[in-house]
């Protein structure tokens, strides 16, 4: 296996352009070292201040599972696990977002975003924002979600709030309930707002559900949470429903386990189904949400 496949299996990344990255990976060998000092020898910004040289470096470093954050705040190398990593050392990042509407690729922006850390059977809420999506909000994006345009219109913009959610998302597998939705956006506004392409593993718990209870008739989020006797609290609103499927993954893992999975590669085959042709990356109807 060579380096680039242990690093797709360790957690979602983002590419920024340049050799800036391999030029801290060189730095980071003689030892750790703190932001502001990354920040002056390997970037050139002598002057800054310190939260200015740490946001710069989160979103530089925060993505590599080859580099950790020490408890004490400065950033070392760490060694890569050879093979698929276990579920139990897995750290998960449980995305959902509300949106102008269902095509990034059309212009549909987001709205709100909240991110869920899970690790082991700790549920985390990381990071929940309304977003100004810079564009009207349709009345039935109002209607369903009770988001209104006066209720973002002083919210910071995704380009505001990138390099945060970067920082949430770093070395996570991400996880949202009909994975492929909430992907396409974070990576579109991403790769707007910051010139960084995502990467990585991701589950998607609709996927996961058809395989692990297939005589479940509905896969939307009210069904699944309801078989598993998880309680939605403000659904439609993206920690809601963040939090939620968070509880449904750890309903799913428990599942999983009982049928073998012991790595990320065993919980990913579980998820894989047979493509149709045509098949869009967006939900088709509220059943897939």
């Amino acid at each position: 296996m060579n380096a680039e496949s242990v690093i797709s299996e360790s957690g979602l990344q983002g590419h920024p352009g340049g050799t800036l990255v391999d030029k801290a990976l060189q730095f980071l060998r003689a030892g750790p070292a703190d932001s502001n000092t990354l920040a002056r020898d390997v970037m050139g910004l002598k002057h800054g201040p310190t939260l200015v040289a740490d946001r710069v470096v989160v979103a530089l470093l925060g993505a590599d599972p080859r580099v950790q954050r020490l408890g004490d705040g400065r950033w070392a190398l760490t060694q890569l696990s050879l093979g698929s990593p276990k579920l139990a050392d897995c750290a998960f990042a449980v995305v959902d977002v509300e949106t102008t509407g269902n095509s990034p690729g059309q212009g549909d922006r987001i709205v709100e975003i909240a991110v869920v850390a899970v690790a082991g059977d700790k549920v985390e809420l990381t990071y929940n924002s309304l977003v100004n999506p810079e564009r009207p909000i349709p009345r039935f994006t109002s209607a369903l979600t009770k988001i209104t345009q006066p209720m973002v219109q002083r919210c910071p913009t995704f380009d505001e709030m990138a390099d945060d959610i970067m920082a949430a998302l770093a070395g996570r597998v991400f996880v949202a309930h009909n994975a492929r939705f909430d992907w396409q956006f974070v990576g579109r506004e991403m790769r707007s707002a910051r010139d960084m392409v995502l990467s990585g593993p991701r589950l998607c718990t609709v996927d996961l559900t058809r395989r692990l209870v297939p005589g479940l008739r509905s896969r939307s989020l009210d069904s699944v949470a309801n078989y598993f006797s998880v309680e939605i609290n403000d659904r439609h609103r993206a920690a809601g429903d963040a939090l939620a499927t968070a509880r449904v993954l750890l309903c799913l893992l428990d599942l999983a386990s009982e049928r073998g999975a012991q790595t990320l590669d065993d919980l990913r085959r579980m998820g894989i189904r047979r493509k149709k042709r045509g098949r869009s990356a967006l939900p088709r109807s509220m059943d897939d949400l």
